[in-house]
Formats: structure tokens, C-alpha cells, sequence
């Protein structure tokens, strides 16, 4: 454990983004509670909070609470706010945008949205639900020993979420969890997520047709059945359930994806799955079965899609196909033959 981060116990009164937006953060601070002010940083290290979206939208704002002990210092010239897409922690990926030299102001949650000092270019980073960002604060030079610094929250910290990039001497920087130098709580680094307005709506379809139109016992029949997403929101999670009749046997399917779409390539017996379903692309099915040599009647399979949190679907009629399949002696017997002279 390093012995440089020292702490220091504050107050401090948090900001709330907008209507449209959520604020996305890992620590637990509210208005007028206390954090712990981490003074051992020196020039160019970082800390970094891993965030995770809870919408798809864009990154339109960094939060990073700066405090002194006394809280009174006034301004100051920071580094950079450094936004990554998520690594592999505690190291991040690759660099996503990036606001140098933000003035920090002493005893606040300061707020960056621009790129530029003139605020002429906003920050926007594209998110999608569930994806892990890296919000990081560097340095450009050591803290005194009462601040202002980073600050953390109070009540534990959350593994795999809070990084320090350090200096190990020699010019030697690397990425390690906070706890290995002693931090015991949450970074408050945030960031402001603005949720697509009409983003929480996906049209999700569902359609199956049949090959052969008509079956024989015994004999193998398939399905090619397309699971769509017309938008105009993505769709991250839509779950696809088809459970087939007992009179198929040996079901095998394979999918494949289209125009950014994921799903499971394969399997056997009923399908179950989470696909994602970004605005425009599809998945496509392919299923294979052996009719039982003692079928009879009309054979009846539907596939099912159904739209998860935090989406909604605005048509639920085209959420289900339905397969009906008759034997083939009903074709002949339907043909008329019968009543020819």
C-alpha cells in the first residue's frame, strides 16, 4: 500500500444533471455529505472511474468534485479529463475524447460539456446500454497535503470500478486498482449521459416461413425465420424464444447477424436468447428438423421476440410468426381429383 494518499474529511453539495440526462457515477455522495480528499497524486498521474451507461446516447458531460481541506483555494489549471473506452481494468481502452486543461474551482462539482476554453465544441461521446466508459482526471502537478485533489466517498469502494494510473519512479507510470494504494472509497468522477429522447422506442418484428409448404412424416422440414429492428432506437436486449413441437425431432438452428447485429451462431433444441438488435439490422434463423413418422394434423410453431428494459416496443402485434403446417395428403386430397369424371 502506498502511504502517499492521505485523507482528509469534508462536506460538499453535489449538482443533478437535466431532465433529459442521467448522471452516471460510482460513488455515493448526496448534498452535504462527506468524502475524503486524496492528496498523494503527483504531476501526471490520474484517477479514473469505470462508468457504466444505463441508455444509449451520447456522453455529454464530465463531473470531477475538486476539494481543499478548507475548500477556499479558488481555481486552478488541471490536466486533462481523459475519456477511455473500457480495457481490460484497470488499464482503459482506447482513448475516446479528451478535455485539456479544465479549470477546476475549489469546494464544487465542477462540469465540463466543451471541448474548447470559448465552449464552441460540446463533448459527445456515443454510448450504448450497458457499455463501460473510463472517466479519468490527470494531473499537472502534485496536490499540496491539504489539497484540493480528487475526492472519494465514504462508505467502501466498489471493486473493478476506481483506477489510479501511477508513478512508480524512474518514469515509469501504470495502471492498478485504487484499493492498491490504500484508497478505501469511490472516486467522484461522473459522467452526464443525454438518454436519446426517442431512443427508449424500438420496433422489433418477427416473421417465419416454411420449407417444404407441407410436410410428410418422417421427412425433414426447416424454417428460416428473421428477428428486425426497424427503430428507430437500438435495441440491446431483445429476447428471441421459440420452444417447437414435440413432433420435431433433432432440432438444430444456426443465426446470423446483419448491419451490427449479435446473436448466438448455433445450437439445438428450443432457442432462448438475449440478441442485440441495433436500429436497421436483423438477425436470420435457419432451423432443422425431422418430422415424426406418426404426425398428423396441422403442425403450428411461433418464435417470439420480446423488447427489454430500458426499451419499449411501440407495435407489439409483429412481436410473434406463426408457422402453420398441414401434411401433404391434405394438398391431395384438397386438388379435386376426386371429382373429375
Amino acid at each position: 500500500m502506498d502511504s502517499r494518499f492521505a485523507c482528509l474529511f469534508l462536506s460538499l453539495a453535489a449538482a443533478t444533471a437535466g431532465a433529459a440526462e442521467v448522471t452516471v457515477q460510482n460513488d455515493s455522495l448526496t448534498d452535504f455529505s462527506t468524502g475524503i480528499v486524496q492528496a498523494g497524486f503527483v504531476a501526471n498521474e490520474k484517477g479514473a472511474s469505470w462508468l457504466t451507461s444505463p441508455c444509449t446516447g451520447n456522453i455529454v458531460a464530465a463531473q470531477i468534485f475538486w476539494r481543499s481541506l478548507s475548500g477556499n483555494t479558488g481555481k486552478l489549471l488541471g490536466g486533462s479529463i481523459d475519456i477511455h473506452r473500457a480495457g481490460t481494468y484497470p488499464e482503459p481502452g482506447v482513448l475516446a475524447e479528451q478535455i485539456a486543461g479544465p479549470v477546476l474551482t475549489d469546494g464544487v462539482l465542477n462540469e465540463y460539456r466543451y471541448l474548447d476554453d470559448n465552449s464552441t465544441i460540446p463533448l459527445s461521446v456515443p454510448v450504448v446500454t450497458n457499455e463501460t466508459v473510463v472517466v479519468a482526471y490527470r494531473f499537472a502537478e502534485a496536490p499540496t497535503a491539504s489539497g484540493p485533489s480528487l475526492v472519494n466517498d465514504t462508505n467502501g469502494i466498489q471493486a473493478g470500478r476506481n483506477a489510479i494510473y501511477a508513478n512508480l519512479g524512474g518514469g515509469i507510470f501504470v495502471w492498478a486498482s485504487s484499493e492498491t494504494f490504500g484508497v478505501s472509497g469511490d472516486w467522484v468522477i461522473r459522467a452526464v449521459v443525454d438518454c436519446q429522447s426517442s431512443g427508449s422506442e424500438a420496433d422489433v418484428s418477427a416473421t417465419i416461413t416454411t420449407t417444404p409448404d407441407l410436410y410428410t412424416p418422417g421427412a425433414a422440414l426447416s424454417h428460416s425465420m428473421t428477428i428486425a429492428n426497424i427503430g428507430p432506437a437500438d435495441a440491446p436486449s431483445v429476447i428471441v424464444f421459440d420452444a417447437f413441437p414435440a413432433t420435431y425431432t433433432g432440432v438444430t438452428w444456426s443465426c446470423a447477424a446483419s448491419a451490427g447485429a449479435n446473436c448466438t451462431s448455433g445450437g439445438s433444441g428450443n432457442i432462448s436468447q438475449s440478441v442485440s438488435l441495433p436500429a436497421g439490422s436483423q438477425v436470420a434463423y435457419t432451423v432443422n428438423a425431422t418430422i415424426v413418422a406418426n404426425a398428423m394434423g396441422v403442425l403450428s410453431n411461433t418464435v417470439t421476440a420480446v423488447v427489454n428494459a430500458p426499451n419499449t416496443d411501440p407495435d407489439s402485434s409483429n412481436n410473434a410468426a406463426t408457422a402453420n403446417t398441414a401434411p401433404l395428403s391434405d394438398r391431395i386430397f384438397a386438388s379435386g381429383f376426386e371429382s373429375q369424371p
